[in-house]
């Protein structure tokens, strides 16, 4: 991965602000059928200012009841009664929505949907989409400022499912808007109504996509890994948080690379910008576990990276293509231990590297192996979640044409393939819709992903059915 306004008020903070002050009536919610004008309209507006319209109150309060939730005396119409609030905070709970500037659109995709949860949602969902719409699952790109227009036409055309940020972003406010406004481009025609998995590097130190107010400005991964277990955990509690805010569901970390101490900042994707929490595989797999932990305690996703480790290479996998190959590295190596123990703390996602690693496959790089996704992180670690790639667009990966990087990835036991550049996105589609019609296998290895990526999101409050 290349390395490079204030958000709305909290729900509750909001929603006293929209009663303060106020006489409120005592009154039972409508059960009055809403008009359809109303039911289109209420969706674009935060659900933390239900009071901006009245109506959207009241079909608020008749969705609840239908969910199961007593929402008492009400307030006049346009604002909560103090029943209506502890309500929806209860139903954002149970559905890991409870963030303070949560997305939106996430909460009234929750409030319409009716149907089955869990794995028979997933299985809904999945029969639903079209072909294109479930390769569109497996593609996560790169949205900076300047591309938004760019990515939305990837959205639109090629059903892409996954968004990263890239390029450096400021302020809660701004990535908030821009997280919401991308949720609410997630409807039928575009992605089949699957919200996004819209992930940011924050690590810390020279690592961080996300800055200014309302983000805390962390230190190296090499400082990091001196605090006590509590400061770790407490810290990652606290990014979790802040990037559930914003609605960024997925946290590109922690780095659960070891970096030998002899070689240091001669290593160059890792140690020149101490990404690592130490030089000892003890201090780095204690690091991993509390990251792990302390983010997913908030329901943001954590990702361990760049598996199997790119700590004893030497060169950069996104700016070179030599100098990127591990001689040391097998399937029982020691430094493995951190991605264990990040896999046994929960972690939701693994980043496979884009480095060689011959003594497990001396054909195929990291991402491209079965031998590493299949035969080692899922077969021998056990790990069930969802595979990412690093950036495909990469420089170490150039040599294989794009669409090729995608199915390459895919058929290898991967599920998102991650570009930087949404000029790829094409070439990617376009590659896997047509192995999927001349191989029966590699079909099945999608719907596959399709099955982990949708689990994934079902599990992190990103899938809905009616």
């Amino acid at each position: 991965m290349k390395i490079y306004a204030r958000r709305p008020a909290a729900l509750g903070a909001a929603l006293a602000v929209a009663t303060a002050g106020m006489t409120l009536a005592v009154a039972q919610p409508s059960h009055a059928a809403v008009p359809a004008a109303t039911l289109a309209s209420c969706p674009t507006h935060p659900v933390t200012y239900y009071g901006q319209i009245g109506s959207c109150v009241k079909l608020a309060q008749q969705l609840l009841i239908k969910h199961g939730y007593s929402v008492g005396s009400s307030g006049a119409d346009g604002v909560f009664g103090k029943d209506t609030l502890a309500a929806v905070k209860r139903f954002q709970a149970a559905r890991n929505l409870d963030a303070t500037g949560v997305v939106d659109t996430l909460n009234w995709k929750a409030l319409l949907a009716f149907g089955p949860t869990g794995a028979t949602c997933v299985a809904k969902t999945t029969k639903d989409l079209t072909t294109a719409e479930r390769v569109g699952q497996l593609l996560m790109v790169g949205i900076e400022q300047s591309n938004q227009t760019e990515v939305h036409t990837m959205m639109k055309d090629y059903h892409v499912g996954n968004l990263v940020y890239l390029g450096g972003w400021n302020g809660n406010g701004t990535v908030g808007r821009t997280s919401d406004a991308n949720q609410a481009l997630a409807y039928t025609s575009w992605t089949g109504n699957v919200p996004l998995l819209i992930a940011a590097d924050q690590e810390g130190g020279y690592v961080q996509q996300l800055k200014g107010t309302g983000f805390t400005t962390l230190p190296t991964a090499l400082t990091q890994g001196g605090w006590s277990s509590s400061h770790q955990r407490s810290t990652a509690a606290t990014v979790g948080q802040q990037l559930r805010d914003v609605g960024v569901n997925v946290n590109l970390a922690p780095v659960s690379g070891t970096v030998p101490q002899s070689l240091g900042t001669g290593n160059g994707p890792i140690g020149y910008y101490y990404r690592e929490y130490g030089y000892t595989l003890s201090t780095v797999s204690r690091a991993v576990t509390n990251i792990v932990s302390g983010l997913q305690s908030r329901g943001e996703i954590a990702t361990l990276k760049h598996f199997p480790g790119l700590g004893r290479i030497k060169n950069n996998t996104d700016t070179s293509s030599t100098g990127i190959t591990d001689n040391t590295m097998t399937m029982t190596d020691p430094y493995l231990t951190p991605f264990k123990s990040g896999i046994s703390a929960g972690a939701g996602m693994v980043m496979v590297s884009l480095a060689w690693y011959p003594k497990i496959d001396a054909s195929n790089q990291a991402v491209f192996s079965s031998k590493m996704i299949t035969t080692l992180l899922r077969g021998k670690l056990g790990f069930k979640g969802v595979v990412v790639s690093d950036s495909l667009s990469a420089v170490a990966v150039e040599h294989v044409s794009v669409g090729d990087r995608a199915v390459r990835f895919i058929a290898a036991g991967g599920d998102i393939a991650l570009t930087g550049s949404p000029s790829e996105i094409p070439a990617m589609s376009a590659a896997i819709l047509a192995k999927m019609k001349t191989s029966p296998t590699f079909a099945a290895q999608v719907n596959a992903a399709v099955n982990r990526v949708l689990t994934l999101k079902s599990q992190h409050g990103l899938l809905f059915c009616s």
